[in-house]
């Protein structure tokens, strides 16, 4: 069922969308969120008539700020942890390989885990004010979602390891750079999305199933949980929960 923490519609040019509707929260991720795209993607994989997934936030602010850290450092031990980042991996990998033309309209900052969905879309275009970066170092951990594995799937690893190993947020003109973001639109609207695509979701799926076909192929989905397991066992160290403890302290002041 869906709860106001997320939006989701099917438009005339049958495109699904779904925004994250948390703008208090910067859109970040709990667990009602998790299982509201989960169901999303299971509708657009059975309704053939779907011929794009368009994932945003609401407002004009966030896009989406990663996994609520409010929740989520309720969670100490890396089984806890495994369990909660394992549940977000496969729904992006659900994402990843869902049978359409995916976007990412990043409307506004996307970090830490806001880049792993963003990374599991086929395109992914921002807002000239939109601001993104791989965040998650700075707290002890690395991606938790499965966003490394799918990052080198989608631009150059030297690019990739850059984005990963500095933390560094960027702005949406040097992403786009970088090849993580493909084009800097005005506004979110969706006339450029419906002509970019061909009208027929049959053609739209087939294209999109040879690209799956590689990533099976190459073992996508063991990478990404081989990731998870190696955040699970840095999310209990010591140096990630401080690290959140003395972020949500700044939250407070």
């Amino acid at each position: 069922m869906q709860s106001s923490k997320t939006v989701s519609y099917i438009d005339e040019h049958r495109f699904f969308w779904f925004k994250i509707n948390r703008p208090d929260k910067r859109n970040a991720v709990d667990y009602d969120v998790m299982n509201e795209l989960e169901q999303a993607l299971k509708e657009v994989k059975r309704n053939t008539a779907i011929r794009a997934f368009i994932i945003t936030g609401t407002g004009e602010h966030s896009f989406c700020s990663g996994g609520d850290l409010s929740v989520f450092h309720a969670l100490h031990t890396k089984e806890d942890a495994y369990a909660m980042l394992s549940k977000m991996g496969a729904i992006l990998y659900s994402l990843m390989t869902l049978p359409v033309p995916t976007y990412a309209l990043i409307n506004g900052t996307a970090i830490g885990g806001g880049c792993e969905i963003a990374s599991a879309c086929d395109q992914r275009w921002a807002l000239p004010h939109a601001k993104l970066g791989f965040v998650q170092g700075k707290l002890g951990i690395t991606t938790g979602w499965g966003g490394a594995s799918m990052l080198f799937e989608k631009i150059p690893s030297p690019q990739a390891l850059q984005m990963l190993n500095s933390a560094t947020i960027y702005p949406a003109e040097e992403a786009e750079t970088l090849g993580f973001v493909q084009k800097i639109v005005p506004a979110i609207e969706t006339r450029a999305l419906h002509e970019s695509l061909v009208q027929s979701s049959g053609v739209l799926r087939s294209y999109k199933q040879a690209l799956v076909s590689k990533w099976e192929q190459t073992n996508l989905k063991e990478r990404m949980l081989a990731e998870i397991e190696q955040c699970a066992y840095l999310w209990e160290q010591d140096e990630h929960h401080s690290a959140v403890e003395r972020f949500l302290q700044s939250k407070k002041k």
